[in-house]
């Protein structure tokens, strides 16, 4: 714990951090629009980018698309056919996955094997770890170089996770929006609870972690796997509307929404780049 504390504090806390108010939108519950509408956002304070590594969507070279949702949603499939996609029509592309930093998640397991109950702001701290190394190494540099970086879930998992495990996401929020850029695309693929654990249960066994069982959510571990996706996909729904995500149907089949995600992306491209894709799921 101490060692991990440490590191974190010497890494990457900075000296002095931007004022950021309260939002209260992030307690309402919200209502999700029609699949592949654009949520409206809510009114919020406008995010300073404190750090000089930052740079805004406009001022980007590279372009940064992500997708959340829960396991079993069809979010990592439909990730890898938009990177074939990009790749296709001459893009560099970089896919960077949720919780793969080779550094952090050694330490990780190691925490699980020592605690079965961590805290959860120990939790969100390794979050927080693996993330910013991966944005070191594989993100920052990708994006300044003007590449496209395809990321299988972002800094709303974390949220979500912790919101879940009790944390309060309007504590935790400033600190990603200091350290982390906001998406030029973020797709959210939404899958009811019921179908969420159905699909999740039926393909591995359950985790101690993964069912949720450190929240104490229930002491049957499918129970507590239920309890803890339905805080999850809460905590998912109130970020999409808060950050204007696109809503995909993560019920619907891969090859039915496989479509309507790329003509997003194509559009965004077209907007920006001024190419038209071409490809097997899209042909402008």
């Amino acid at each position: 714990m101490y060692s991990l504390s440490l590191f974190f504090l010497k890494n990457f806390m900075p000296a002095k951090t931007a004022n950021t108010k309260k939002s209260s939108a992030l307690k309402k519950k919200p209502t999700v629009n029609a699949l592949t509408k654009k949520c409206t956002p809510r009114k919020t304070t406008k995010k300073v980018e404190v750090q000089k590594n930052f740079f805004s969507t406009e001022e980007r070279p590279g372009t940064l698309i992500i997708v959340e949702g829960s396991d079993g949603s069809g979010k990592s499939t439909q990730l890898l056919v938009a990177k074939n996609l990009l790749e296709s029509n001459g893009f560099f592309c970089v896919h960077s996955e949720w919780n793969s930093s080779e550094m952090i998640h050694p330490m990780q397991k190691r925490f699980k094997k020592f605690d079965p109950y961590m805290p959860a702001a120990v939790f969100d701290m390794i979050y927080a770890s693996d993330f910013i190394e991966r944005y070191i190494t594989q993100i920052r540099g990708a994006l300044k170089a003007g590449m496209v970086v395809l990321c299988d879930r972002y800094m709303y998992t974390a949220l979500a996770r912790g919101y879940a495990r009790g944390l309060k996401m309007e504590h935790l929020k400033p600190f990603y929006d200091l350290y982390f850029p906001v998406p030029d695309m973020a797709f959210y693929f939404r899958v009811p609870v019921e179908v969420a654990c159905q699909r999740a249960i039926g393909r591995n066994p359950l985790k101690h972690y993964e069912a949720g069982m450190d929240a104490r959510y229930s002491d049957n571990i499918i129970e507590s796997f239920k309890g803890f996706q339905t805080k999850i996909i809460e905590g998912y729904d109130i970020l999409a509307e808060q950050n204007g995500m696109y809503v995909m149907d993560g019920v619907e089949p891969v090859y039915k929404t496989t479509p309507i995600f790329i003509d997003e992306i194509a559009k965004y491209f077209e907007k920006k780049y001024e190419v038209r894709l071409m490809g097997p799921h899209y042909n402008s």
